[in-house]
């Protein structure tokens, strides 16, 4: 009996663990960014380009890694905050109908370039950005036949940019990306 329970078991989970569908491409696509809780900046355009990969572990319930460059930010009258990262989210998806998803999950941003210019007529200050971002993500996807894809996502900073004492800001980031899915 212990090795008929042990038989269907195996059975079981090898089925389980062949029945996901695995998936990896790469992506890339357009950001509308700004700093939140800063007065006076407007939305910056930058670009997104990565990877991603995932499991699809039902016909309904799957989660996605993205490794991204991301160029994010804001602008203003008197200066500019050019934030680029390496973004990493990790979403869960759910498939609402074939193809159509919704998604959510954390996003971990690592500044690979921060410049951070206040132009205060005579005076010029640069500033720095912390190191790490901790950011919310939700979106939507549908995925296309012939591994054609398409995310929008929105991005809430968690944890402040700037590391000057008393600046409050948050990134804030639209993003509109295509994918192809090599699998």
């Amino acid at each position: 009996m212990k090795k008929l329970i042990v038989a269907v078991l195996t059975l079981f989970i090898g089925t389980t663990a062949f029945s996901q569908e695995i998936d990896f491409g790469i992506k890339a696509g357009a950001n509308f960014a700004n700093i939140t809780d800063a007065s006076g900046l407007s939305n910056k355009t930058g670009f997104q380009a990565g990877i991603f990969g995932g499991v699809k572990f039902s016909d309904k319930v799957g989660i996605q890694a993205d490794l991204l460059y991301s160029q994010q930010g804001g602008e203003f009258d008197f200066g500019d905050f050019d934030l680029t990262y390496i973004n990493v989210p990790v979403v869960l998806k759910y498939y609402i109908v074939q193809g159509l998803n919704i998604q959510a999950g954390p996003q971990f941003g690592f500044i690979v370039d921060d410049n951070i210019v206040f132009d205060l007529g005579d005076v010029t200050a640069d500033a720095k950005a912390e190191n790490f971002d901790l950011s919310g993500v939700v979106g939507a996807g549908y995925d296309f036949p012939f591994g054609i894809r398409l995310d929008a996502r929105y991005n809430f900073g968690l944890t402040d940019v700037s590391k000057i004492d008393g600046a409050n800001g948050k990134n804030s980031v639209f993003s509109l990306a295509l994918g192809y899915s090599f699998l």
